[in-house]
């Protein structure tokens, strides 16, 4: 009698796949994990989101009535998410002869890969924070880590008034030169990491302890800007950018007979954005591979 891959086992595999990739996406997504995160309602196409200008108060005279009047300056942002998925096919053979673990392996490969996707996305928005024009001032091309360039870069921020919840995000190589050549003393994550999700940042922290009070992160999806060996991390608050989720990651099966085999598709729908540029700045340093040798 020939064997075919039940139900029962079909739905357990889906169910340590889907478990390990929702996991593994959450945990592995650091620059998702500092920023501003909405919800799209249902039955709405975009989250519109507003933002202010700031007012300015006037010394007053008893008895003469009050004579400037303060603009709002509103102005919005509209946030709109779009869907990014994979397939990954189970053959009934696969599914009958596979130990579990063969399936939080397909789940650990899809939430990495989901998680990157995310990452990257964010990512891709430091180069244009501030309208790009903040790099050059902070930071340049050839230029490693050192404590005075971090500290100057804090100041500036805090200067422009960037926002009261800082951190920066840099790869790990850049994070690395800071650490030796400075005096810098480890902290622990539950410490530094107050203002942050512990759970979802402390992979990440780079344990140095934080330089006037702003932590430092790691994340090595960060890429060299073409033809140099140097990269943009970040200098930013929180509210600099978002995202907007619409479905958080779902599945769906499809059983193909003649393949003997099931399709499980996971999607994803959501956005990532600038949310208020004015409050980050695009931090450039030197990330190439550093010497083991010495």
């Amino acid at each position: 009698m020939a064997q075919t891959a039940t139900t029962g086992n079909l739905e357990n595999a889906q169910r340590i796949i889907i478990s390990s990739a929702r996991y593994t996406e959450e945990h592995n997504a650091p620059a998702l994990a500092l920023i501003e995160k909405f919800t799209l309602p249902k039955g709405a196409k975009q989250v519109t989101v507003p933002k202010v200008g700031q007012m300015s108060m006037s010394d007053l005279v008893d008895g003469q009535d009050i004579i400037d009047e303060e603009e709002i300056g509103m102005t919005t942002v509209d946030l709109t998410a779009s869907e990014v998925g994979a397939k990954v096919i189970l053959t009934d053979k696969l599914v009958r002869q596979s130990a579990p673990n063969v399936f939080t392996i397909i789940g650990r490969q899809l939430g990495d890969g989901m998680a990157r996707k995310k990452d990257t996305d964010v990512i891709a928005l430091y180069p244009n924070l501030n309208s790009g024009a903040s790099s050059s001032i902070i930071s340049a091309d050839n230029a490693e880590w050192t404590t005075a360039i971090v500290h100057n870069a804090i100041a500036y921020a805090k200067e422009f008034k960037f926002g009261t919840q800082l951190y920066i995000l840099h790869h790990p190589n850049a994070v690395a030169a800071l650490s030796q050549a400075a005096a810098t003393t480890a902290d622990t994550a539950a410490g530094a990491l107050h203002a942050w999700s512990v759970d979802l940042l402390q992979n990440f922290y780079s344990n140095l302890r934080p330089i006037n009070g702003v932590a430092i992160f790691e994340d090595g999806n960060i890429e060299k800007i073409s033809g140099t060996d140097s990269a943009y991390g970040v200098i930013a608050d929180k509210s600099a950018m978002a995202s907007l989720s619409s479905v958080d990651t779902r599945t769906e099966r499809q059983r193909d007979a003649s393949l003997r085999a099931t399709e499980i598709v996971m999607t994803s729908d959501y956005g990532v954005f600038e949310l208020d540029d004015t409050r980050g700045a695009p931090f450039r340093a030197e990330i190439g591979t550093l010497s083991t040798m010495s």
